[in-house]
């Protein structure tokens, strides 16, 4: 866990979770980003990097089949772009050719988030295997329609990412009918190399008193995955095509409900894939059902899924980001941060046509 400056880590450090943290693996600065991605990425962040990446091959050292790295990061923050940017270049230079997963989510409450958002997409497109993207409107939504919350607080939205990133992991740490490693989820889910940013969708998100009465089959999860209400990023897919589909199903799911799903969603539904990819779905199953934490808003359930979807229907999001992004820089709005901090004006316009080409 690393941060520009102390506070929220320290909050850690002296918190309830302090035991899960090795005090080493809790890596401060002294000053922060200000929201500024050049610091990050330039001047206070390449201060930490080294010892950072210390900390990350002693831990390495000690497994015997790394398999990629879970890269958790903010997508507009100044540590979150410029420094995450600038270690996993790093990555890349020290471990080469192992799987790098980003999760990030879309908070939008900077001003400059748009400016740090295209740049970290631009430095990080060619050191980044996947991209998982959340957007916090969508899960505020998403709360508040399924778990009757009028506020949800930060501590719902996580536990809600929590066991998105549970079902992605958990072919790694349990047994299952169909599991596969995440470089296979990676191969399965990414056709171009750039084309690395799928949807993510999970099912069901039902509160404790709901689930008492409401017996879900693997049918009626597999359909909610496909209804642009329970996707965690704000883009409709009937606005696109489909290009690959990651169905990771937990808990009590055979093969055969599994497969009839399917073949009643090609037919039955309205959902478009690419015509180079006649398959398109890639299952996983994995017995353990889903855990939640005890007392809290999520009901335990007997079975999940968790879909990734790589789907032409994210350039809205793209668009919607470049539109920002735009706006801002034609005026030059705020650039002299960026450059007193090392920068040439240039890499905004580079980063710009970068993610032009993302969005054709």
């Amino acid at each position: 866990m690393v941060d520009l400056e102390p506070t929220v880590v320290d909050e850690v450090r002296t918190g309830t979770y302090r035991e899960l943290f090795h005090p080493d693996q809790l890596i401060t600065g002294k000053e922060d980003a200000s929201n500024n991605y050049a610091r990050g990425h330039y001047t206070i962040g390449k201060e930490l990097v080294d010892l950072v990446l210390d900390r990350i091959r002693k831990l390495a050292d000690r497994c015997n089949g790394l398999q990629s790295f879970l890269i958790f990061h903010s997508f507009g923050g100044g540590t979150g772009s410029g420094f995450a940017s600038l270690l996993m270049e790093r990555l890349t230079t020290d471990y080469g050719k192992k799987c790098k997963l980003e999760f990030a989510p879309h908070v939008g409450t900077g001003v400059v988030e748009p400016y740090n958002s295209v740049l970290m997409t631009h430095a990080t497109l060619e050191h980044s295997d996947c991209a998982v993207t959340f957007d916090n409107e969508a899960l505020y939504e998403i709360c508040r329609r399924n778990l009757d919350m009028d506020r949800p607080t930060y501590t719902n939205l996580n536990r809600l990412i929590g066991q998105i990133l549970s079902s992605i992991t958990a072919p790694l740490r349990f047994q299952g009918e169909l599991n596969f490693d995440l470089t296979g989820f990676q191969t399965n889910l990414v056709p171009y190399p750039r084309i690395h940013f799928p949807l993510v969708t999970y099912a069901p998100v039902v509160c404790p008193e709901k689930a008492y009465h409401e017996e879900l089959t693997v049918a009626d999860i597999t359909n909610a995955c496909f209804d642009p209400a329970n996707q965690m990023l704000k883009c409709d897919p009937r606005r696109g095509k489909y290009m690959a589909c990651c169905l990771m199903y937990r808990g009590d799911v055979v093969p055969r409900d599994v497969n009839i799903s399917i073949r009643r969603l090609k037919t039955e539904r309205n959902i478009q894939f690419v015509d180079w990819c006649p398959t398109a779905f890639k299952v996983g199953i994995n017995y353990q059902p889903p855990t939640v934490v005890p007392g809290g808003d999520l009901a335990g359930v007997q079975r999940s899924v968790c879909m990734l979807a790589n789907s032409t229907a994210i350039v809205d999001a793209w668009a919607s980001l470049d539109h920002k992004f735009d706006l801002m820089f034609a005026k030059r709005a705020f650039v002299h941060w960026y450059v007193g901090e090392g920068m040439e004006e240039g890499e905004f316009s580079e980063a710009r046509e970068d993610l032009a080409a993302l969005e054709k």
